[in-house]
């Protein structure tokens, strides 16, 4: 009988993540999106030849179509985070849908490279920007047990849709020519909108709804069956109504927190993920040229990245699914260094193929540890920052992974060029890649080690095993003593029953020889929140 009112400045209780029911929905709008995030900017890559024809340039003005929409997907992050914490993830999903589908409607009525830049690059880019880092704000929303799973699945769309999105593209080509495959590409784009009306948020709305059906019916209960009841019942809500307009307004919700700049776990995280973006994209980037120059034919060098995404579709729920074990989730920080690690060194060891089995032995492995890392990098970010801070924490990580790809591959190309040798290349970026993974691990560790000597507070979500949500749980009950404790008048006159003096203090003595909490005085009002049951059936007996 005693729930406080979420409307009196005091915190609602979390909802817990229900980890299922409605949750699923929410992982194939996740898995939707961020396969059209990732593989879409590679998909595209089938119509350069021919806007090489009808716009006369070369390929490398082409490919910055791609680069353009890699470089919205990441340095955008910061503006997502900040327009996620003002709307909301549902309504910038929307607006992502709409913008990336009329992005590359746009871009099939373009008559020069420049407006393909602005249309398919610049506003599809932003569109898909907007849609993938909400929706794995909701997935964590969603999933906290079954989260490691859960990422791992989602992840897994980029693979699958690079896979189905390559061929689509080119049937598209070659029946509608590349203007009408732009315009059906924008038609599927649509589906965003779809994942995004999905993305239900978690609110406190039902909870409301209960909570004042619960004090109708309480009131009902106290006061004597009749006419009264129902005056008893409007006196309450004018009541409740007239606190809500003397309620101070809210503070203001951070659009960007940079309070995550003092979690060494996050620094830790972010310069790693930094150095692994330097060298992780460019071994797939550059495979074909280095097989086509090992004397590999084009139609089996081209299957070489088939066998990657085959083995990625398939590597990333498994690793999702051993992240999730129990003896397991609280180290996943080292999984994580040990998937990277497990790259790196792939890439090194197959710097000197020289034939097409030792190239497709290098594409599984790397199609194992690539799914690996692919699946557990946002859930390491989660356990590192919590579910409150993460969308703050996805934007900024993102933009300073746009720097990492704006020079990696890039700078790998160009070395290309100046040597015109691909095993140094493959040597550089397993290097990046395995200092990456021993950087993580060994600071990681460091970290760890010295919050064990200054004993850190539990739950400490820098280890990678807590639960946000019960985090979240033990922030807001203090909240809400601190806050009962300010609003005590308010609550001792919200819905309660006026006793006459004489049987108030007799009450009351008889509550201080049992050590009841309850003050006494004259014209005492009993207030139900602040009574034991014992007082609650002495209060009825009058």
């Amino acid at each position: 009988m005693g729930r406080p009112d979420p409307e009196e400045g005091q915190l609602p209780a979390p909802v817990k993540p229900p980890d299922g029911g409605w949750g699923w929905i929410v992982l194939l709008g996740c898995f939707v999106i961020t396969g059209f995030s990732y593989a879409f900017p590679k998909a595209v890559s089938v119509y350069f030849k021919e806007l090489m024809k009808d716009f006369h340039v070369g390929y490398s003005d082409t490919a910055w179509i791609s680069s353009i929409m890699l470089a919205m997907l990441y340095g955008t992050g910061p503006v997502c985070s900040i327009m996620v914490n003002q709307f909301g993830c549902r309504p910038v999903m929307l607006i992502g849908g709409l913008l990336a589908s009329a992005g590359m409607i746009l871009a099939s009525f373009t008559t020069n490279i420049i407006e393909l830049y602005l249309t398919a690059g610049v506003l599809t880019g932003l569109g898909m920007a907007l849609n993938f880092q909400p929706s794995l704000i909701m997935l964590g929303t969603y999933f906290d047990k079954r989260r490691p799973l859960a990422n791992g699945l989602a992840a897994a769309g980029s693979p699958v849709f690079l896979s189905s999105l390559s061929p689509l593209g080119q049937v598209l080509l070659e029946k509608f020519g590349w203007r009408g495959g732009f315009l059906i590409m924008g038609g599927l784009l649509l589906n965003c909108c779809t994942c995004g009306a999905v993305m239900r948020p978690l609110d406190m709305g039902m909870k409301r709804k209960m909570g004042k059906a619960q004090d109708k019916y309480e009131a009902k209960e106290m006061l004597p069956i009749g006419g009264k009841s129902e005056e008893g019942i409007s006196t309450t809500d004018g009541t409740k109504k007239g606190k809500k307009a003397k309620k101070k307004p809210k503070k203001g919700k951070k659009l960007l927190d940079f309070s995550i700049f003092s979690n060494r776990g996050f620094i830790i995280y972010t310069i790693s993920k930094f150095i692994l973006v330097l060298g992780l994209f460019v071994p797939p980037i550059l495979l074909v040229n280095y097989a086509k120059d090992t004397g590999v034919p084009d139609t089996e060098a081209a299957f070489l990245l088939s066998i990657i995404g085959f083995i990625d579709i398939f590597a990333r729920p498994a690793c999702g699914m051993v992240a999730g074990l129990k003896w397991v989730r609280p180290h996943v920080a080292y999984l994580f260094s040990f998937s990277m690690l497990f790259n790196g060194l792939t890439d090194i060891c197959s710097a000197r193929a020289s034939n097409y089995t030792g190239l497709v032995i290098f594409c599984v492995f790397f199609g194992i540890s690539y799914g690996m890392v692919g699946a557990l990098q946002f859930e390491v970010l989660m356990a590192i920052v919590g579910s409150q801070k993460f969308s703050s924490a996805i934007g900024l990580v993102l933009l300073i992974e746009a720097f990492a790809v704006l020079i990696g591959p890039p700078s790998a190309g160009r070395l290309v060029d100046a040597l015109k040798n691909y095993e140094v290349i493959f040597y550089l970026a397993g290097s990046e890649v395995v200092l990456s993974a021993l950087f993580l691990g060994v600071a990681s560790y460091c970290c760890l080690n010295r919050g064990k000597k200054e004993p850190p507070p539990e739950n400490n979500p820098s280890a990678g095993g807590g639960s946000d949500t019960e985090e979240a749980e033990s922030d807001v009950q203090e909240a809400e003593e601190h806050s009962s404790n300010n609003h005590q008048p308010a609550h001792s006159t919200d819905n309660a029953v006026v006793v006459p003096n004489e049987e108030a203090n007799h009450v009351a003595e008889e509550q201080r020889g049992e050590g009841g909490g309850c003050p006494a005085g004259d014209g005492e009002v009993l207030a139900r929140d602040g009574c034991n049951a014992d007082q609650m059936v002495e209060r009825d007996s009058f």
